[in-house]
């Protein structure tokens, strides 16, 4: 009887469930990791994500290898079912243990195989909530609000509370306070990269040079990649958060600045949805410097971040272990226009939209304002396709997966759910990003027009999409006040505006 364990690239940690199970034996199991070139193609993903993931999982094996655990790992596979086949006959594996993926669709794909052993899934460990435990606290309520959630995990697991089970600073969120747009010169601090080692370079040759990768190279370029690949270098990166952007992080974290890729963001993301990093640590480490300089900092920024690991990070994955699988095809709206190539070449007058596009081809990061209310804002008031949409989300950043993207853009950023996530749709004219950025300022479009050749199209889109889905949106209690906003537009103005968008996406279509 020989027991092996797969390690699957977006679980790497010592004490992820399958290799815990197995750890008083871990000279005696097997341990499998294995790169595949059609899981990697499956979408155009960017290449920065390609080459963190293999890295680090090539990082990971080392490090398996030298605490004891025997590790085969194949390199550039052309799939993943011919390498395991060959290894659990090799082995002589009676039983395959592996982490349930965090993705639903991998999950299928595993009980599809058809293995000469048996296959047992253990509960993924990667998040504070298992899906138990999530669906427990789920089934009573009528509607999953994020704010009951986030309480109760900060009474759950005891973060920023006092003695008596209050919240620190007499509040539970402090939102409001941290919505401040970037006005001056802002003193941002350094983000914290590296160079790539010998083995990250092994990946990026690889990728610059394999046939297979040929249309991601016409979108991602690989030369600037600095990520961490490594826990002890993702380690430091929360260190470095911590001691240098955390106190800074609240006031102006929803602001966006040309040539300000991170401002005070934490950059964490990527290294928690591949297991260098669990949540509980980061929580954890954000509170305790809270702690030890709360007579100088404003518990809002804590709290804010806090609040994005414990409560919304947590809350998107229960949501997806809770909807069905009909979730990914859900369009409420109908909305069916193609995914515009700019999204692909960041080509586009639109400066906000050509700047953020710009920083994701660049690094594969977008901060959560800049991927809800512009690139996702645009494609909801657009009317472009949620798929198309979603797919793209999926492929162009670097902490994308299917658990991240489907409730992100699909709930909350595209309302394609018809609101089992979100209260209301985020739509917004050009005036939420005026006032929140820098990008109008050098924009070819007024961000004041809603109409004629300079009129921006957040701004026509924005009162289309309001006045096409108007039946709609009445279901929406928190519409009703921007609604009657469009009784005192006249039909001419209106009719105008609506023009404007159909000769727009027409436009589109012969470029």
């Amino acid at each position: 009887m020989t027991t092996g364990v797969w390690v699957l690239g977006d679980q790497l940690w010592a004490d992820q469930a399958a290799l815990l199970s197995c750890a008083g034996a871990k000279a005696q199991t097997p341990v499998l990791m294995i790169e595949s070139i059609q899981h990697a193609t499956a979408l155009p993903y960017h290449l920065q994500k390609l080459v963190l993931v293999w890295s680090a999982m090539r990082h990971f094996a080392e490090e398996l290898q030298a605490s004891g655990w025997p590790v085969t790992y194949v390199k550039q596979a052309e799939n993943f079912q011919t390498p395991l086949l060959a290894w659990i006959q090799q082995q002589q594996i009676t039983e395959l243990r592996v982490m349930r993926p965090s993705d639903r669709p991998f999950t299928r794909y595993l009980q599809t195989l058809d293995l000469p052993c048996k296959l047992v899934l253990l509960a993924n460990n990667h998040f504070l909530w298992s899906e138990e435990a999530f669906q427990t606290w789920a089934t009573p309520r009528k509607r999953l609000l994020m704010e009951d959630f986030y309480r109760e995990g900060r009474r759950r697991f005891h973060i920023l509370m006092t003695e008596e089970g209050q919240p620190l600073g007499g509040q539970w969120n402090f939102d409001k306070e941290n919505r401040k747009p970037p006005k001056g010169g802002l003193q941002t601090p350094e983000p914290l990269w590296f160079p790539a080692d010998a083995i990250t370079q092994s990946v990026i040759t690889t990728l610059q040079q394999s046939p297979q990768f040929e249309q991601q190279r016409r979108y991602w370029p690989l030369e600037s990649f600095q990520w961490a690949v490594t826990r002890t270098q993702a380690l430091k990166v929360l260190d470095h958060f911590v001691q240098t952007r955390l106190s800074g992080f609240g006031p102006y974290q929803d602001a966006m600045v040309t040539g300000e890729d991170t401002l005070w963001h934490a950059l964490l993301s990527p290294y928690l949805n591949l297991g260098l990093l669990q949540p509980l640590e980061v929580v954890q480490a954000a509170e305790q410097a809270y702690q030890k300089h709360q007579q100088t900092w404003e518990i809002s920024g804590v709290e804010g971040f806090i609040r994005q690991v414990l409560g919304w990070r947590e809350y998107m994955h229960g949501v997806y272990t809770c909807v069905d699988d009909t979730y990914p095809e859900r369009n409420w709206f109908q909305h069916q226009h193609p995914l515009p190539e700019f999204f692909w070449t960041g080509n586009t007058l639109m400066n906000c939209l050509h700047q953020v596009i710009h920083q994701v081809r660049q690094t594969g990061y977008a901060h959560h304002i800049q991927r809800l209310m512009v690139l996702s804002n645009f494609a909801l008031i657009a009317g472009l396709s949620p798929q198309e949409t979603e797919q793209w989300f999926h492929a162009a950043f670097i902490d994308a997966y299917d658990w991240v993207m489907q409730t992100n853009v699909l709930g909350m950023g595209l309302f394609a759910d018809g609101g089992v996530l979100a209260s209301k749709p985020y739509a917004a004219s050009a005036n939420y990003i005026n006032k929140m950025s820098d990008y109008c300022k050098s924009c070819h479009y007024n961000a004041r027009a809603r109409t004629g050749e300079d009129a921006c199209p957040f701004n026509f889109f924005y009162w289309d999409f309001l006045a096409r889905h108007r039946t709609q949106l009445k279901s929406q209690g928190r519409m009703s006040f921007i609604l009657k906003n469009l009784d005192k537009m006249t039909n001419a103005e209106l009719a105008a505006i609506q023009q404007q968008a159909v000769n727009w996406h027409q436009k589109q279509r012969k470029a």
